[in-house]
C-alpha cells in the first residue's frame, strides 16, 4: 500500500481487513510506515452447491460485496484509515487493463480514505 508523503500520526501496526464472499479473513499486523508491504496470501473458499448456471454465479456474485479495510491498531478498537468496496465479481475478476506484468500477480486499487486518516 503506498501513500506518497504520508507519515502517520499514530505508530501502533496495521493490518489489512478483507471480507469476501460471507467469508472474514484478516493479514498479520506491519509496522505504521508506507509503504506497506503484506507478504501473504488470504484463501478463501466457497462450494456454490445450488449453482446450475454460470450465469446465475455471475448475478450472484454482482449483488456480493467485496470490503478491503486498512486498520491502524489505536486503542480502543482500533481506526478503520481507508476502504475499498466493490462487487465481489469485479474485485475477482476485473476487467484486462493496458498494464505490464503477469495477469493476477498485481492490482491496483484505489481505496478511499476515512476522516480518520488525515
Amino acid at each position: 500500500i503506498t501513500c506518497p508523503g504520508v507519515v502517520l500520526k499514530d505508530k501502533q501496526e496495521l493490518y489489512l481487513s478483507v471480507f469476501v464472499l460471507g467469508q472474514y479473513k484478516k493479514t498479520e499486523c506491519v509496522p505504521a510506515v508506507f509503504p506497506i508491504f503484506f507478504q501473504e496470501r488470504l484463501l478463501f473458499e466457497k462450494a456454490f452447491t445450488n449453482i446450475v448456471d454460470p450465469g446465475d454465479l455471475v448475478k450472484l456474485l454482482e449483488f456480493d460485496t467485496a470490503v478491503l479495510e486498512l486498520i491502524q491498531l489505536v486503542p480502543p478498537v482500533g481506526k478503520v484509515l481507508a476502504t475499498y468496496e466493490e462487487n465481489t465479481r469485479d474485485f475477482l475478476f476485473p476487467d484486462p487493463k493496458l498494464t505490464h506484468g503477469r495477469r493476477g500477480l498485481e492490482r491496483e486499487i484505489l481505496m478511499k480514505r476515512s476522516p480518520f486518516f488525515t
